[in-house]
């Protein structure tokens, strides 16, 4: 049994994510909006004296990985997740970059065409 569980302190108790947040249950408004699958990259290496939280999501976004996916990483709700990474991005050491659009990508009809073709060659 660990330390913390030892003095029944839960990872996910609402005291933690209170302490891990600094009390704020929001992200800023001023603030990019995150959604689930808003991609978040790494622009610095953790510091000193920085919250262990804040040190395991620089160091982890070294490559592209989406807010839900940081959470399950982190095993915290998504709205602390985005209090966190709202704090690194103002500051600069986290960039958000939005999803890819639906638009962007292929049309399936052009794409099925495409493999007809290359399965006839």
């Amino acid at each position: 049994m660990s330390g913390a569980e030892e003095e029944g302190w839960d990872e996910g108790a609402p005291e933690r994510l209170y302490v891990v947040t600094g009390g704020r249950s929001r992200a800023g408004t001023e603030s990019v909006r995150l959604d689930l699958v808003t991609l978040i990259v790494s622009r610095d290496v953790p510091q000193p004296g920085m919250p262990p939280e804040q040190t395991a999501l620089l160091r982890m976004c070294h490559y592209p990985l989406s807010v839900a996916e940081i959470s399950a990483y982190l095993v915290l709700p998504v709205s602390t997740v985005a209090v966190l990474l709202t704090d690194l991005l103002a500051d600069g050491r986290m960039e958000a970059r939005a999803p890819i659009p639906a638009a962007a990508l292929p049309d399936a009809e052009l794409l099925k065409a495409v493999m007809h073709g290359l399965q006839n060659l």
